[in-house]
């Protein structure tokens, strides 16, 4: 008596989606052009932390924040301000553009550094620590700046992703341990001269040390950036992926897929996690459409967004 095939539900695709996104992130260039952002930022850092102390040191001595510090214990406020920062201005050499009437300018530029967490930071650089946690690092970036896409859930995962951070507390938090963006607050601060509001220091530097800065919150862009495009470079795959799992109703079937693509998967994953038979895709093809090959072109697009929908309809 042959054996009795296993059938799939909603339940059981979506133990079998969560195995081949964690294949297909693990083994994308995109997850290493990321790892790669973030170490470069790193080793930037530390680079600049040096360098940021250098500057603002040249222009305010550790002489004078001692002078207004002793002043301050002795007059109160009236002593003068100290403020301990992470956040600096820093201004280029003054240089000269001609608008289109003909007129010189005169021209300094900024750049406003920081060594703070911020949240769109965070959630880039400890994309790998929220997963971990079973919270979407995406949940930001899957809406593309379309705000009109946030649903309750948005709100939900934003919370959780949030308090993960360190960015949204309650009464109910340990207060004896650190944050992840308190460690960030700590990592790096500097006493200055001056109030707490940052933009009100501006400490010039040459051209040179200028375009270092620059390169700086560069690299810390590109995190965020390469984050982006790893988000689209799986939830492509995954699209696909999940649309040719409703049309397979056994699970033999997805295993031919995962076999074909080098995806460990097997049956014990659907008891941990707990239909209709379109052929939308063979496990061939699929399989096909999940490898990372030449992008596809307009026309190819086209036509295979008519063929999923004539074979929709036709079920329909």
């Amino acid at each position: 008596m042959p054996e009795k095939r296993l059938t799939l539900n909603s339940e059981k695709r979506k133990a079998i989606a969560d195995v081949f996104q964690n294949h297909f992130e693990q083994n994308s260039p995109k997850y290493e052009l990321h790892k790669k952002a973030i170490a470069d930022y790193n080793q930037a850092r530390t680079d600049m932390k040096v360098m940021a102390e250098t500057v603002v040191r040249y222009h305010q001595p550790q002489e004078d924040v001692d002078t207004i510090r002793s002043m301050i214990a002795k007059y109160n406020r009236s002593g003068g301000e100290l403020y301990n920062d992470n956040c600096f201005y820093f201004t280029a050499p003054e240089r000269t553009e001609t608008d289109s009437d003909g007129r010189i300018n005169k021209i300094i530029d900024e750049e406003h550094v920081k060594f703070s967490l911020g949240k769109s930071f965070a959630r880039s650089y400890y994309r790998d620590e929220i997963k971990a946690k079973g919270l979407n690092p995406d949940f930001h970036v899957a809406i593309n700046n379309n705000y009109d896409k946030r649903s309750p859930s948005y709100y939900t995962m934003e919370s959780q992703v949030n308090k993960f951070t360190g960015h949204e507390t309650s009464s109910n938090d340990n207060k004896t341990s650190l944050s992840l963006k308190d460690e960030w607050e700590k990592d790096f601060q500097l006493t200055t001269i001056g109030s707490s509001y940052c933009h009100s220091r501006m400490f010039a530097v040459d051209e040179k040390t200028f375009k270092l800065f620059k390169s700086f919150n560069s690299l810390r862009e590109k995190v965020i950036s390469c984050h982006q495009q790893l988000y689209e470079h799986v939830n492509g795959k995954m699209e696909k992926l999940k649309l040719g799992l409703k049309s397979y109703r056994y699970f033999d079937q997805a295993k031919s897929l995962a076999d074909k693509l080098g995806v460990v998967l097997n049956e014990g994953i659907l008891n941990e996690s707990s239909s209709m038979a379109l052929s939308v895709y063979s496990p061939e093809n699929l399989a096909s459409l999940l490898e990372d090959k030449v992008e596809q072109t307009r026309e190819e697009k086209i036509a295979i967004a008519r063929s999923i929908m004539q074979q929709q309809q036709s079920v329909n």
